[in-house]
């Protein structure tokens, strides 16, 4: 795995830190990066580490007894596991996960005598507004996934507030993208790779994203915050449009720039009919009517107490972008 480096990690201590979620896309990545930098890594997932496994320790955010087992002896915990996706059913496994599990892992931390945590919430917590959103809010989110995101940060802050020794840092990033995800980045990508985009709206909405090396390069980085409650944004900048977006990724893969439409209550209309037929037949289906609502929304944040910590971020969002789309379709990509 290619990991560039950046600036070594100040404040951690001798004890591992522990990396919840660590098996996954950022996990991964983050593990990599911490380990390039010789801090010690514990990685407690459900699921073992590919990349990692002789790091992995079987770990659910639900079960006390696995997190405690887990969080013995660590100096700190990261956590990254989370249900997410916008079609997880039943809808109660956000919260068993979400907000449960940030219970258990607070639990967890003060059973250890662990006084540090980093918490992945989700810029979900502020909902659509058609301006750039700042870490003071309005704190207005729009579906399930993003009010159990707002409902663990107050867990959080709660367990932050019973000792002036202790440190939280909360992190909210934009969509993250990168190599290995399949998330809407790589859906967009692959739809334009195969020949099967079509636009829906207009394209000028603004959209804030952030590289997974820099998302994962940030959280390195709060690791080494002093005590207190932290709050951050993260957005690689620029924003871009969807159709800038789209245009990048067309020239990225060598593909024709021009961009068939479709009106905005059509696609919604179509992505209404999909949720009707996932609910009856059972299956998963690549468009939903929240999946076009996040598309045609504008979705700027504003992360400039990110750079005022004295992050900078190790690659650009261009950069981010091409080495993603290289990666996944290396036979159509070209250099730009």
């Amino acid at each position: 795995m290619d990991v560039r480096r950046s600036a070594p990690v100040a404040g951690v201590r001798s004890e591992p830190v522990l990396i919840l979620g660590g098996s996954g896309f950022i996990g991964t990545r983050l593990t990599a990066l911490l380990t390039a930098q010789q801090v010690p890594v514990r990685i407690g997932d459900l699921r073992p580490s590919k990349a990692f496994p002789e790091l992995w320790t079987p770990c659910d955010v639900r079960r006390q007894k696995t997190l405690s087992e887990a969080a013995r002896g660590a100096g700190a915990i990261v956590n990254l596991a989370a249900e997410h996706r916008d079609d997880v059913r039943p809808l109660s496994r956000y919260r068993e996960t979400n907000v449960d599990g940030a219970t258990q892992v607070c639990r967890a931390a003060r059973n250890a005598g662990i006084n540090k945590i980093v918490f992945t919430s989700s810029v979900a917590v502020y909902g659509f507004h058609p301006y750039p959103v700042d870490e003071s809010g309005p704190l207005e989110p729009y579906n399930i996934y993003g009010k159990t995101k707002l409902e663990a940060e107050s867990v959080y802050r709660t367990w932050a507030g019973e000792d002036p020794s202790r440190t939280l840092v909360i992190v909210r990033p934009s969509v993250v993208f990168g190599e290995g995800n399949r998330g809407n980045i790589y859906t967009l990508m692959r739809q334009i790779a195969v020949g099967h985009f079509l636009m829906a709206g207009s394209g000028k909405n603004l959209k804030s994203m952030a590289y997974v090396g820099n998302v994962a390069a940030f959280l390195a980085h709060t690791l080494g915050l002093g005590v207190g409650v932290h709050v951050f944004n993260y957005v690689d900048r620029p924003d871009m449009s969807t159709k800038e977006l789209v245009e990048f990724i067309r020239r990225s893969l060598g593909r024709p720039v021009k961009t068939s439409r479709i009106p905005l209550p059509v696609a919604l209309a179509a992505g209404y009919l999909m949720d009707v037929a996932a609910r009856l037949s059972g299956r998963k289906f690549p468009v939903s009517a929240v999946r076009v609502r996040k598309f045609c929304a504008n979705t700027q944040f504003a992360a400039e107490l990110a750079g005022q910590s004295g992050f900078s971020p190790p690659y650009s969002l261009s950069e981010g972008l091409k080495r993603t789309i290289q990666f996944e379709f290396p036979v159509n990509s070209v250099q730009l």
